[in-house]
């Protein structure tokens, strides 16, 4: 992993001739996708073969590279935040080139849309949960190729059939094991012979797996224990300089007064940089420039947002909620069957704002010279940024180098590009490069926020307590709209429905539709699963509430609307059973329960709650049961749950940004709390395994969990929670 980790030097890869970056790093080949579903084509050119004839490397295609002393590398096409991605797709690498994952190092993608498509959303990003899923026969066919061709160049120097060969831990054997040869030793050989079509190589059956499927360790945690991970944050170069930032408090607003000479009194500072929505000091260390953009004493030109409040914004969700939106999905007549139902249930539900809060604030170092632009940077989405970039700037995209790192928490922050836009602007007015490090209030006062939905919800049940009609509309911003516009059809947003257009449940008469609502002066994006964070929320909750007004057990009532589900069915049941659902609790305790498909996967959650009498809520334990398919890495997988399930009880405990005056309320973690170390519950992961294709981990617990503590709350207090974050008072004892 040479590339993430620290170094002494930075050097200047501008002074490196083609022929020397060959024969140092290994040539990628790549493949290209002719649509978002499409298999990748591996192809070598004839000139691209000669270039490996003369280093010796051997780089089949745009994830391998062996050099001659038999160092595997794999160019990783996703990012890692912390989810555990580099092992796992290094195991898919490992599983078919037949070497062991310790044999791997990786090393971070360029930007290149057509190498490292993330298939699943249609672009080079990190994000969806889909980094295994996009990537499980890429990486597989990469592999198979890679290994068929170091057999076939082994068995033409022993003049034998390639069929009477095999591959194991990075060495190829002859048919008697008397004879072997290194992948090193055999890698100029190799990259001499035409790559083969990757449909006309045959995978691994799943029987014969020897690593995926295993506990393997994950292959950065050695850099992150020992100090030597380097992150966007840990850049430094020659001659760098360090800016403190200070951004508008109202989006649209701009500096109005600033004493620029107070700055520029504090040793170590160079520069006070306006650019209009933002104030940038620049230092010759972070110190200084702190002390510096305090002595600035900004005053800010509101603009046209100042009186941008929570309260006007949920007025706006609240009037534009009752006209019918683009319409989602419409099965029968909902309206009719509504209308006949012998017991009607209506409900209004609410999400509030929610930030990223990462442990690594934003930050981005950028050396823009007069041709090219070189960033070092964290980023989820590196060809998006390279874009918009080399839109600001003027220059071409390939003078717009991206230097990836590891990032210190994503969530999906890290998919916009506005940090990396706002340090390219300030580096205008620096010569040199300059690294530019957000404060933790101005993260958390400029993030961009999932938005604030406002869902309203009826339900028909028939005499027997079954449901024969369903109505939801979402009411809220559309993230899709703006990143992903193409996506967006009839102006109806894929995300902002999704797990409500479609529920696990068999619902007679159901109508779903989405009315988009944008505040002014707010700025929305993706928030570790956007459209589900609030759907499963809104629809399981709602389910509870139905099988309390059909008196019936809640996971029965599940059981009997998930007859046509078998995988739904499956991990509600395993959840259900392992949690000891049924079992008598204390007073003030309850058991409440959520199924989910979303991300390609089936999940079901139990939390067990205590809530006091003051109204605090004690979430004891919480049981998650998940089929994601074909799984790699059991161990990434409970590690994703446990943080995943942290990340989404946060948010129902604690989460919720405000606006008052056109400004952030929350500042830091004292005032935008993340969990405490004390309120942290047993999570319990349970895997269904079965030969289905990979779903996704990441998101999936942050999307459910909210919904099974609150209605183990209900089932604690017989008090029903409509609106997160969870009001305490509302849950005090009446005795």
């Amino acid at each position: 992993m040479d590339e993430l980790v620290r170094k002494e030097q930075i050097v200047d890869q501008t002074a490196v001739s083609r022929r020397g970056f060959l024969q140092g790093t290994g040539l990628v080949l790549g493949f290209a996708l002719t649509g978002v579903s499409a298999e990748p084509v591996f192809a070598a050119s004839a000139s691209q073969i000669a270039e490996n004839e003369v280093t010796g490397t051997f780089a089949p295609n745009g994830f391998i590279r062996i050099n001659p002393t038999g160092a595997v590398t794999l160019v990783m096409p996703m990012v890692e935040m912390g989810q555990g991605v580099y092992t796992s797709l290094s195991m898919l690498l490992a599983e078919e080139l037949e070497v062991k994952l310790d044999q791997i190092q990786v090393q971070h993608a360029p930007p290149n849309h057509a190498l490292y498509v993330n298939s699943i959303i249609g672009i080079q990003n990190t994000g969806g949960s889909a980094s295994v899923r996009a990537f499980w026969t890429p990486l597989r066919q990469a592999g198979a190729v890679g290994r068929n061709l170091l057999i076939a160049a082994a068995a033409q120097r022993w003049n034998v059939d390639p069929a009477t060969c095999r591959a194991m831990d990075g060495v190829v054997f002859d048919a008697l094991g008397s004879k072997h040869l290194s992948y090193g030793e055999l890698a100029m050989a190799a990259a001499k012979l035409p790559v083969p079509p990757a449909a006309t190589v045959k995978l691994k059956e799943p029987k014969d797996f020897t690593l995926i499927g295993t506990r393997a360790k994950r292959v950065d945690s050695p850099i992150k224990i020992d100090g030597r991970a380097l992150y966007g944050i840990d850049t430094w170069l020659p001659g760098m300089k360090v800016a403190a930032v200070a951004i508008s408090p109202v989006v649209g607003g701009k500096a109005k007064t600033m004493d620029e000479k107070a700055a520029l009194a504090v040793k170590g500072v160079r520069q006070v940089v306006n650019i209009d929505e933002a104030v940038a000091v620049v230092a010759d260390h972070m110190g200084a420039a702190n002390k510096g953009l305090e002595a600035t004493a900004i005053t800010w030109d509101d603009g046209p947002n100042t009186k941008v409040s929570n309260a006007n914004i949920v007025k706006q969700l609240e009037e534009d909620s009752k006209n019918p939106g683009v319409v989602a999905r419409s099965d029968g007549d909902a309206a009719k069957a509504l209308a006949e139902a012998a017991q009607r249930i209506d409900a209004v539900y609410q999400v509030p704002f929610l930030a990223h809060a990462a442990m690594e604030p934003m930050n981005c170092t950028v050396h823009l010279q007069k041709e090219r632009c070189d960033i070092w940077v964290g980023t989820q989405a590196p060809t998006i940024t390279q874009s918009q970039v080399a839109d600001l700037t003027g220059l071409p995209k390939d003078a717009i180098k991206i230097h990836n790192h590891l990032i210190g928490g994503g969530f999906g922050r890290r998919l916009e590009p506005d940090g990396t836009l706002l340090a390219v602007k300030i580096a205008r007015h620096v010569d040199g490069p300059v690294k530019v490090i957000w404060s933790r209030e101005e993260d958390i006062q400029h993030d961009m926020y999932r938005p604030y939905y406002l869902d309203r919800l009826s339900a028909g049940l028939d005499a027997h307590g079954k449901p024969v009609a369903w109505t939801h509309r979402i009411a809220g911003s559309s993230v899709m709209a703006r990143y992903y516009p193409a996506y967006v059809k009839d102006g109806l947003d894929p995300d902002a429905v999704e797990a409500a257009a479609k529920p696990p449940y068999e619902l007679p008469n159901i109508h779903v539709d989405y009315v988009q609502v944008e505040p002014a002066g707010v700025r929305t994006s993706w928030w570790r699963g956007v459209g589900p964070t609030h759907n499963v929320f809104v629809v399981e909750s709602f389910i509870d509430e139905l099988a309390h007004a059909a008196n019936q057990d809640p996971v029965a009532y599940r059981k009997g609307l998930l007859a046509q589900n078998p995988r739904a069915l499956a991990v509600l049941s395993l959840a259900a059973e392992k949690a000891g659902w049924g079992s008598p609790l204390p007073e003030r305790h309850g058991r409440g329960i959520a199924v989910q498909f979303a991300y390609g996967s089936y999940t079901s959650q139990v939390a067990e709650v205590e809530v006091a009498s003051d109204g605090s809520v004690n979430v004891k334990r919480v049981i998650c049961a998940i089929d994601c398919g074909m799984y790699v890495n059991p161990d990434t997988i409970e590690a994703q749950i446990q943080g995943g399930t942290v990340f989404g009880l946060t948010a129902a405990l604690h989460g919720s940004i405000t606006f008052k005056d056109g400004r952030v309320e929350q500042s830091n973690f004292d005032s935008y709390l993340p969990m405490r170390i004390d309120e942290v519950p047993v999570v319990e992961t349970h895997l269904i395994k079965n030969a289905e294709p990979p779903g996704g981990v990441g998101e999936a617990p942050t999307a459910i969990v909210s919904a099974a503590v609150i209605n183990a709350i209900f089932a604690a207090t017989g008090k029903r929670v409509r609106t997160l974050p969870i009001d305490r008072d509302s849950l005090k004892s009446s005795s």
